[in-house]
């Protein structure tokens, strides 16, 4: 095994760390995940240096990019939130930011899960996404806002991305 393919395979669980995150589902984000390693894989001689896990994450948000065109063309069917009371401490926490999480507009969810869940720096998650950095800087602050809102029990603002 050479160098690149150790680097890629060492990359495997942040990967699917952020994939289950962005996905909120763990067979999705698993497809998702394969499908990122083959097309690094297969890509192999495009990649020229630099930053490893950028690029693999790159990858991987376009093809979730591309997996939620095909579903928006689809119905949808909203799930009902989990809206019991009985839950306390810190599984009503976790409970709160999952759904809190779960109603970010994706490109804020992704940054947010870019920024906090794997450190990435603003001007990385700039390159991955596409955008400006000041894009990142403002989705973030609006991702953060919006969970903020929901865990506090307040009505969030109206979903809106730039």
């Amino acid at each position: 095994m050479n160098a690149f393919h150790e680097s890629v395979e060492a990359m495997i669980p942040a990967l699917r760390r952020y994939a289950r995150a962005l996905a909120r589902d763990a067979d999705i984000a698993d497809d998702l995940v394969q499908d990122t390693l083959v097309r690094a894989l297969r890509s192999e001689r495009l990649f020229h240096g630099g930053d490893l896990r950028s690029w693999l994450y790159t990858i991987l948000t376009n093809l979730n990019r591309n997996r939620r065109r095909s579903l928006a063309r689809k119905p949808v069917l909203t799930p009902l939130l989990d809206t019991a009371t009985e839950a306390s401490g810190t599984e009503a926490e976790s409970r709160d930011i999952a759904r809190a999480l779960a109603t970010l507009a994706e490109e804020q969810r992704s940054v947010l899960l870019l920024v906090t869940l794997e450190g990435l720096s603003y001007r990385e998650v700039a390159d991955i996404q596409g955008v400006p950095i000041g894009t990142v800087m403002s989705r973030l602050a609006r991702a953060r806002a919006h969970v903020k809102a929901v865990i506090e029990g307040e009505r969030p603002a109206l979903r809106r991305v730039k």
